[in-house]
Parts: structure tokens; C-alpha cells; sequence
């Protein structure tokens, strides 16, 4: 079941591509034009002069056909692609400078700025690869270019290569020690690689401050749920709550907090709210359906995990919780489909099978059941709770070496489990192992004094090998555990009347048919009882009722019943 969790929020760039300016230059040396080339000279300035008046006007797409418009006529100046570049990124068409800044550094391999240019426009694309190589670049035209160092660490971070980021910053902070956008970046790169402890340092500094700042207590929500301090977790979350009332990270962290404290009402209060500020997170849906489901309201946790499915249909855990939701409420055909669905698309989750199997046990398909719980020991060794059904499927159907197995392998795990040993017991009972089954009923004893199965289960043994004293007192503990069924009466009076205690059997009878009247074996014995003590009538009345409730007793009839 999965409790909420998010990422470090990671800093983006609020840099812009400032171009500098650029000045149409002069003819170079004293060589002497024709009129043509002089006039192709002044068109070129004129172009880029022309555009840099409609820009200052205002006229952004004005000045962006005026250059286009060098271009197709032949020009290739680095002044126009840096031009173009700059009013695109303004225009927010970030593909298309990013083709006039690469058409720039075609032109003029060494442009002082025009791979951080082309650096930011890639990095708004969120091509972060692409970005950081041409951050690169321009640190090798620019070595102290702070703001391209800064955007190679952003770029690492999206990347993942936090070592890498930490170089970036570090160089950064070299030049300015004190710039909080970079110490921000080297936290979050920080908490990346899990050096958490460094990293709040530094984010408790940011906040020292500004304690206003969203970013850095957003930061530190996530970084106190990935050390489990969830006091802190709140603390932190009430606090970016209090600035932004509907803060996701602040939400998801009261989430988190409270799931921890399995406060699930509170959780479910969290989790709906950031469904309807994110209808559309898997993560939101699930994590609501979890909450429900901890609280037993499995209505609605099968609405919140229907919804999950149909954003992520290939969630293998969300299919399975949607099939526990069904199976709480009965819903065993669609609970059983909702495990097939996600054994087809994780056949390795051992949760799986176990609760498919457990609906199909339902369901009373026991053989597909028990292959099933076969299964699980091969994907996970410690479920030990398969082998046990595994175990009691097969002494159901009869196979007791192999119940005694799948028992023997439980044991092996854990040692001292007293119904694994119980069923063992019954299993090499049935195989008529009576040493081992009576061992492993005293084990259970040993474990659980007070095991009434493991008291009947010596009590039967005692009365097959004709041990009519300790069978006895197994039964009078039994009786004096509670137990009142009308069997253990029935059994109780049958012992007292192999010792001879005639009165003792006659009470034990009458008890047993107080609450079962129609018990013929006891009526029967009854009879043999009263006729004993020189009640012949009563006799006659017991033996009547008793072949009235069971005629094929009168084959038996002048002789006692037995067990």
C-alpha cells in the first residue's frame, strides 16, 4: 500500500537571453566598393536597424519579418541569428530560437554568448542533456560565465548526476558565496545524492532568511519525509500551508504525516483535498483509496482506486488494492478479476496470488487455489502464510505427507507456531502417527497451555490407545476452559462410563443433550447407563428416542456406541 511521498522540487532557471548589443560594423580596411556592394551593405545595416526600431515599438513579429527577411536575400551575420534568437525567446517560441541561436554558433563557432543563448532556450525545453552540453560550451568560450554554471547544475540536477551538479554550484559559489539562488540549487543536489543532513543546513540557512520562501519549505517537507521525521514533516507543511492555502507540497506532507501516525481519517481528509487540486495524479487517487481502505470504508476506496486505474491502467498494485476492496465487500467475481488483471501485468507480486487464491478458496475452488499458494514460495521465501494454506488444503483433501511438508516448512521459519504444529498434529493423526501426533499437541501445549484444539486433539488420542484416566482429565480441562459443546459432553460421559463412574456418564449424557436432543449415540448410551443404575424404564425411553433419531442404531442397539 503505498503512503504519500514527493520529489525535491528542483529550481528553475528565471534567467532571460539578454543579447547584447551589436553594431553593424564598417568595411574592412581601405579596399574601394562598387555601387552594388555598397548598396548590398546598406540593406544589411538598414535590416538589422529596422528591426531594432519595430522591437523597441513594440513590433516584436514586425522585427522578427524584417530579419527573416535578411536572411532569405543572403545575409548570414551573427548580429541577425542573435537577433532573431533573442526576440523568439521574448515570444516564448523556445524551438524556434533554439534554430536561430544553433544557426548563430554555425555562423560564428565562437560567439562570446551564443551557446549560453542557445543553453537556456534548450533548457526552457526541458532537453536537459542538450542544455548542459552547450552550458558546457559556453563555460569553454567564457570560463567565468557564473550564470552558464549555474544553468549546467540545474540541467545535472534534471539529470540526475548530483555529484556533477555540487562541482557546478560549488564553482559558482566560488565567485559569489552568498547567492541563494546557487546555495538553493547546491541543497536540492545535496538532498538528491541523500546527504540530507547537509542539506537542510543549508535550506534552514535560506530560511533564516526568508521564511517566507515556498521553495525552501517545500524542500524541506520532502527532505524530513525521506528521514522520517514526521513531527518536522508537519511543522514545515502547516508553515508553507499558512502561505499557500492550497499548496500541493504542503498537502501531500500533512498526507504523509498523518498516514505515519495512522491517523487515516486525517490522511483521507489530505489525500481528497489534493485530488481536487490534481484530478488527474494517479498518486493523489491511490494514496485517497489507501486512506479509505485504512479506515474500512471500501465503497469509497474502490471509487478512489477505479479512478487510479483509469490514469495508470497499468498499475499492478492498484489493481490488486481494487481487488481487496472488492473481496471486504464481497464482491468475489470482481475481486477475482481485479487479481487477474494484475497478475498479467506483474506476475512476480507474491500479494497477488495469495488473494487470488484466498477469493478462489472462497469461491471453493480449492485446487486452482492451492496451486496458486504453491507458487509464492518461489517468488517469497518468508510468506509463510502460504505454505501454512498450502498445508491445510492438502490435509482437506486427504494428502497428509504432503500437509505435514508444507507444515514442516512453516516450522522451519518460524519455530514456535502453534497452529502450524496443531495442524501437523492432525495430519500424522490422520496417517495414524499417533507418537508424532501426540508430540506435536504437546508442543502446542508447551506454546499455548491453554490450546482447546490441542487439548482435544491428546483427549482423542487418549481415548484410541484406551487411556480412559488421562483422557478424562483432558476433558474435565476442557470443560473447565469453557467449553461446552455437545461432543466434548458426549466424550466426557463415554470416558466416565468406560471407568465405571455411572453417575458422572449419566450427567455428561443429559448435558450433551440439552443441546443437541436429537444426539442418538448419546440417547443410546443413555440408555445403557440407566439400565446399569436399574432405570428401565428410563432405559426404554432413551433407547426409543434414539432409534426413532437414528434407526440404524437398532443394529447396534444391545451393545454401547463407541467414539
Amino acid at each position: 500500500m503505498s503512503s504519500v511521498n514527493r520529489n525535491p522540487v528542483e529550481i528553475g532557471s528565471a534567467r532571460l537571453a539578454v543579447v547584447g548589443k551589436t553594431g553593424a560594423g564598417k568595411p574592412n580596411g581601405s579596399k574601394t566598393a562598387n555601387g552594388s556592394d555598397a548598396d548590398d551593405k546598406g540593406n544589411r545595416s538598414r535590416s538589422l536597424a529596422t528591426a531594432v526600431s519595430l522591437h523597441l515599438e513594440g513590433k516584436a513579429e514586425e522585427a522578427l519579418r524584417e530579419l527573416r527577411k535578411a536572411v532569405e536575400r543572403g545575409e548570414s551575420k551573427p548580429a541577425l541569428y542573435s537577433a532573431m534568437g533573442h526576440i523568439l525567446y521574448e515570444l516564448q517560441r523556445y524551438q524556434e530560437a533554439v534554430e536561430a541561436y544553433s544557426k548563430l554558433v554555425e555562423v560564428e563557432p565562437h560567439h562570446r554568448t551564443g551557446y549560453f543563448k542557445l543553453a537556456v532556450c534548450l533548457e526552457k525545453l526541458g532537453r536537459w542533456y542538450e542544455a548542459a552540453a552547450n552550458f558546457r560550451k559556453a563555460l569553454q568560450i567564457s570560463p567565468g560565465n557564473s550564470e552558464a554554471q549555474l544553468g549546467l547544475g540545474i540541467c545535472l540536477l534534471h539529470l540526475e548526476n548530483s555529484e556533477q551538479a555540487l562541482e557546478a554550484f560549488d564553482r559558482h559559489l566560488s565567485q559569489d558565496p552568498d547567492c541563494q539562488e546557487v546555495l538553493f540549487g547546491k541543497a536540492v543536489a545535496l538532498q538528491q545524492a541523500g546527504r540530507m543532513d547537509e542539506a537542510a543546513e543549508i535550506y534552514l540557512n535560506l530560511l533564516g532568511r526568508n521564511p517566507r520562501s515556498e521553495e525552501t519549505l517545500a524542500n524541506l517537507v520532502a527532505l524530513e519525509i525521506a528521514r522520517k521525521d514526521y513531527d518536522a514533516v508537519r511543522d514545515y507543511s502547516e508553515k508553507l500551508l499558512a502561505l499557500r492555502p492550497h499548496s500541493q507540497a504542503a498537502l501531500a506532507g500533512l498526507a504523509s504525516s498523518a498516514f505515519a501516525a495512522a491517523d487515516y481519517q486525517a490522511a483521507s481528509k489530505f489525500c481528497a483535498k489534493l485530488v481536487d487540486l490534481v484530478p488527474d495524479s494517479f498518486e493523489n487517487w491511490f494514496n485517497l483509496g489507501v486512506a479509505y481502505q485504512k479506515t474500512s470504508n471500501y465503497q469509497d476506496a474502490t471509487q478512489s482506486y477505479l479512478k487510479a486505474t483509469e490514469i495508470r491502467p497499468e498499475s499492478a498494485q492498484a489493481h490488486l488494492n481494487l481487488g481487496v476492496t472488492f473481496q471486504e465487500t464481497g464482491n468475489l467475481d470482481r475481486a477475482r478479476a481485479a487479481y487477474e488483471r494484475a497478475m498479467k501485468l506483474d506476475a512476480t507480486l507474491p500479494a497477488v496470488l495469495w488473494n487470488l487464491a484466498l477469493v478462489l478458496e472462497q469461491q471453493g475452488n480449492a485446487e486452482e487455489a492451492e496451486r496458486l499458494y504453491s507458487q509464492i514460495p518461489e517468488k517469497d521465501a518468508e510468506w509463510d502464510d502460504a505454505q501454512f494454506r498450502l498445508g491445510y488444503l492438502r490435509l482437506q483433501r486427504g494428502d497428509y505427507r504432503g500437509s505435514i511438508d508444507a507444515f514442516s516448512a512453516c516450522l522451519s521459519k518460524r519455530h514456535d507456531w502453534p497452529e502450524a504444529r496443531l495442524n501437523a498434529g492432525i495430519a500424522y493423526w490422520k496417517m495414524e502417527d499417533a507418537k508424532s501426533a501426540r508430540k506435536a499437541f504437546e508442543d502446542v501445549l508447551s506454546l499455548r497451555p491453554e490450546s482447546v484444539d490441542a487439548l482435544r486433539g491428546l483427549a482423542a488420542l487418549s481415548l484410541a490407545s484406551q487411556d480412559y484416566d488421562q483422557a478424562f482429565t483432558l476433558h474435565k480441562k476442557l470443560l473447565e476452559l469453557g467449553e461446552k459443546s455437545p461432543e466434548l459432553y458426549y466424550n466426557a460421559g463415554l470416558i466416565a462410563q468406560k471407568r465405571g463412574e455411572l453417575q458422572d456418564a449419566a450427567k455428561y449424557y443429559e448435558q450433551a443433550l440439552s443441546q443437541q436432543p436429537q444426539f442418538a449415540e448419546a440417547l443410546l448410551n443413555l440408555g445403557h447407563v440407566r439400565k446399569s443404575l436399574g432405570q428401565e424404564e428410563e432405559a426404554r425411553v432413551c433407547w426409543r428416542k434414539a432409534v426413532e433419531a437414528k434407526p440404524e442404531l437398532a443394529e447396534t442397539y444391545f451393545e454401547p456406541a463407541s467414539q
